[in-house]
């Protein structure tokens, strides 16, 4: 979906080695999600800090779905925002297919994540689900997004990237799966077709698979989850000036 912003799709043409390295560029994008998500708020903001110093020099310029010249810049809360809503859309959607329930609900995830755009400088992120859709609308209504041959290369890297033989299978139903999950209106913007078999069921077999391996939740799931424990019970602690002002002192004659 985010490819479908001419100004996104430009400034990943133009800077972007997912060709050459997508991995490597998928692990970068990894490290942010899970610093943002899992660290604390001083090396989550860090983190931010360091991915905004190097969007710095993602300018250049695109024609817009109208055939304009427009000038752009990672940095643009135009793009940002885009790239957050539907951050935020694929997570809440992939979420309501595959996983359990979410506490707070949609909402509530939404709400929380838009800490996450904050830190990288989004204005006004949506914080409910209601938000996020007429965020998401606004930008179809106003013929902002647009499909042209650099979409369609990046959709066929996407569909074929070059990982090892045995690996294929799994990634092509999850493929499969992420079309599925995909309103239609993006999906024929996209030129992608939703698959006849059941790639709903069959992606969330093989995330279960993933999972037995993985594990049912990660180290840096865990050692957040232990400095959040850390913190209320610290909270909860009764302070030393508390525990002195309940002792009996005589009162002076």
């Amino acid at each position: 979906m985010q490819t479908l912003h001419p100004g996104a799709m430009a400034g990943v043409h133009d800077w972007s080695r997912y060709k050459e390295d997508p991995l490597g560029r998928l692990s970068g994008t990894i490290q942010w999600l899970v610093t943002v998500t899992f660290a604390d708020t001083t090396v989550a903001t860090e983190e931010s800090t360091r991915v905004g110093r190097f969007h710095d020099r993602v300018t250049g310029t695109y024609l817009d779905a109208a055939g304009v010249s427009r000038p752009y810049a990672a940095g643009d809360p135009e793009l940002l925002s885009w790239v957050h809503i539907v951050f935020t859309d694929a997570f809440l959607e992939s979420h309501k297919l595959w996983g359990g329930g979410i506490p707070g609900g949609a909402d509530g995830y939404v709400r929380e994540w838009a800490k996450a755009g904050e830190l990288v400088g989004v204005q006004d992120p949506p914080r409910s689900a209601a938000e996020l859709a007429a965020q998401l609308a606004a930008f179809t209504e106003t013929g902002t997004l647009k499909s042209d041959e650099r979409v369609a290369e990046a959709v066929r890297f996407i569909r074929n990237p070059p990982l090892r033989r045995g690996m294929l299978p799994f990634y092509r139903v999850m493929f499969a799966g992420a079309v599925a999950s995909l309103p239609r209106q993006y999906r024929q913007l996209l030129g992608l077709r939703r698959s006849m078999f059941p790639v709903v069921w069959a992606t969330g077999a093989v995330l279960r698979i993933v999972r037995m391996l993985l594990g049912a939740s990660s180290t840096s799931e865990d050692a957040a989850r232990t400095r959040i424990a850390r913190i209320a019970r610290a909270r909860l602690a009764p302070e030393p000036d508390a525990e002195v002002s309940q002792i009996d002192v005589p009162e002076p004659t």
